[in-house]
């Protein structure tokens, strides 16, 4: 019988060995990855049937790749696997494309149980935080932009650039892009937000998820 195939993406390593560990006796895992980018990469590549992330990860965080991978792989299920128990993460990555939605510090046996339940196109959240999901999952979070507030997907992909310090030409090397549109882009991202430094977009970025705060 074939294995369902899993790829794991968390920028710690450590915590990809565990995970493999944990699901290598009844899964085929294919791929581990540290960032965002990667993940989307070697996803399109190996076209995984179930894809564990964590939400903050460098270059390109698991919401924003949950929402480019929905797209480009719309039947590869994804499972979020995160330490911010924040329903409004939760709500973000249901919204983003997730089948499952678990805290790491959920039980070992709960992930298995979730990749099973998702592989029959059902739903998983941790019963940690089951009961603050009650409210529809399209309510608008306490933490979203302010209303009328719009950034497009590349405008996310620099502020969490900006935000992990990244110089413009380094952004543009990343995004493959050129320097004078990553400028353009920063000024429209701050003129939407109604910001004024680097320092005042790393502070949203790290208040809305894109980058963490550790």
């Amino acid at each position: 019988m074939t294995r369902p195939r899993i790829l794991l993406a968390d920028d710690h390593t450590l915590v990809l060995e565990g995970i493999h560990k944990i699901l290598q006796d009844d899964f085929d895992v294919i791929g581990m990855v540290e960032d965002g980018r990667a993940l989307v990469e070697a996803a399109q590549r190996l076209e995984p049937e179930v894809i564990i992330l964590d939400i903050s990860m460098p270059l390109l965080n698991g919401l924003e790749a949950a929402r480019q991978i929905t797209k480009l792989l719309p039947n590869s299920k994804l499972i979020f696997l995160t330490m911010h128990a924040d329903p409004t993460y939760a709500t973000e990555a249901f919204q983003a494309g997730a089948s499952g939605f678990l805290l790491k510090r959920s039980a070992a046996s709960e992930l298995t149980q979730a990749i099973h339940a998702v592989l029959k196109n059902q739903y998983y959240v941790t019963p940690i935080i089951a009961k603050d999901l009650l409210s529809p999952l399209v309510q608008v979070s306490p933490q979203s932009p302010p209303k009328g507030v719009t950034l497009t997907p590349r405008q996310r992909e620099v502020l969490q650039l900006v935000a992990e310090g990244k110089s413009t030409k380094e952004i543009a090397t990343v995004l493959n892009i050129s320097v004078k549109t990553v400028e353009f882009h920063k000024s429209h991202i701050m003129k939407e937000l109604d910001l004024h430094t680097t320092a005042e977009l790393t502070k949203y970025a790290m208040a809305h998820g894109l980058v963490s705060p550790e």
